[in-house]
């Protein structure tokens, strides 16, 4: 078995890294505590390929694999959290969804422009009451001879503040769960549609989040992605590409945690030597070094599956819960052992460890993950 990177996969991982370091790291405070969306440096990840990394280079993407993908956003994640999930749901719920089950007058009109940059997309499905159901769409879209009207409220969509398009999931069928669901490109300044920004957030701030009010909201035919009853089929597909994004990302910010405790470890002192000399800092160091590393197997494993298989659940499910559980692991023992140095607002451990609980919460909790994995091995 060859665990090792291609060369190509390897150099544009250290491009990313690069990158990363140099432009992305230095903003990073300064984007949670605005809380705004970082739309000029969303432009410079478009500018290295980074929203549209999987889409075809006749398309405008970077046409790279899904490794390489999921290597770059971890090395985005490692720098900012907010900019790798900003990348990962154009990416993963946008781009790669239209790429994969649009016509080619959806391509023409959205698929350039969103791998490019020249266009930001969003993902609509949570509502009040379809989070973790998601097949309990409330939101409807009735057929008429002129096209669609969209009626209802999605909450939680990130980067809706900016974009200009979102995938609007909606029951044509009421009352048939996921069997009568659509899929919806809906342009985010169509008429009857109004997006308002969420409450602040613990972490992640900045990703753009909104809730999106749609009454009577009128849409082409042409507009459904698919057929009339896709939608939660191509929302679960997507979703399998966004858990390798979350896994990937849930490992920047731990690995980035683990580097803090690492400094500081070799740095600080207490009772005349370095803290990193004591066993008791030393074991939480491996547990985390040893953790983040498996799980990273974990994702990279779904990441190849993801490029080879239609359907890697399973894989994708264990990624991300392995991936989001280390990460979180990590940031609490960095904090434990900075403590005060950590603990105190404004100090990147303090970031880290609010921008990580997301992981386990988006694109499917933890528990979603588990019973994902037991539908899979149960079966």
């Amino acid at each position: 078995m060859v665990l090792d990177l291609t060369d190509e996969q390897a150099a544009f991982q250290q491009e990313i890294v690069a990158f990363a370091a140099e432009r992305l790291a230095p903003s990073a405070a300064g984007i949670d505590e605005d809380g705004r969306f970082p739309l000029a440096l969303v432009k410079e990840l478009a500018g290295r390929g980074l929203l549209g990394v999987t889409i075809p280079r006749a398309w405008g993407g970077a046409e790279r694999d899904y490794v390489s993908y999921a290597l770059a956003l971890e090395a985005v994640a490692r720098a900012s959290a907010v900019l790798s999930v900003i990348a990962s749901v154009n990416n993963s719920l946008v781009a790669e969804p239209i790429a994969e089950f649009g016509s080619e007058e959806q391509k023409q009109l959205w698929l350039r422009r969103l791998a490019t940059g020249d266009a930001i997309g969003a993902f609509a499905l949570s509502e009040e009451q379809a989070g973790s159901d998601a097949a309990n769409q409330q939101t409807s879209a009735r057929l008429d001879d002129r096209g669609y009207l969209l009626t209802g409220r999605k909450v939680w969509v990130a980067n809706a503040d900016a974009a200009d398009v979102a995938i609007v999931f909606a029951a044509t069928q009421p009352g048939s769960g996921g069997r009568g669901i659509g899929a919806f490109l809906v342009p985010l300044d169509a008429p009857g549609l109004t997006c308002t920004s969420r409450p602040e957030s613990l972490g992640v701030r900045g990703l753009g989040c909104a809730d999106l009010d749609l009454r009577g909201v009128r849409v082409g035919a042409d507009a459904l992605l698919g057929g009339p009853r896709d939608g939660f089929q191509i929302a679960m597909w997507a979703l399998d590409g966004g858990r390798v994004a979350i896994a990937a990302q849930a490992l920047g910010v731990g690995q980035a945690a683990l580097d803090a405790a690492l400094a500081h470890a070799k740095g600080h002192e207490a009772f005349g030597q370095p803290i990193g000399n004591y066993q008791a800092i030393q074991w939480m160091l491996a547990d985390s070094a040893t953790e983040l590393d498996a799980a990273r197997m974990l994702m990279l494993k779904a990441a190849d599956a993801r490029g080879r298989k239609e359907r890697p659940a399973l894989e994708a499910a264990m990624a991300k819960l392995s991936a989001s559980e280390a990460a979180h692991r990590a940031a609490d023992r960095a904090m434990q052992i900075l403590a005060s140095h950590g603990y105190q607002r404004g100090s990147v451990v303090e970031r880290l460890f609010r921008d990580v609980r997301a992981t386990e919460i988006y694109q499917g909790t933890s528990e979603v993950q588990r019973m994902v994995i037991a539908e899979h091995i149960l079966s």
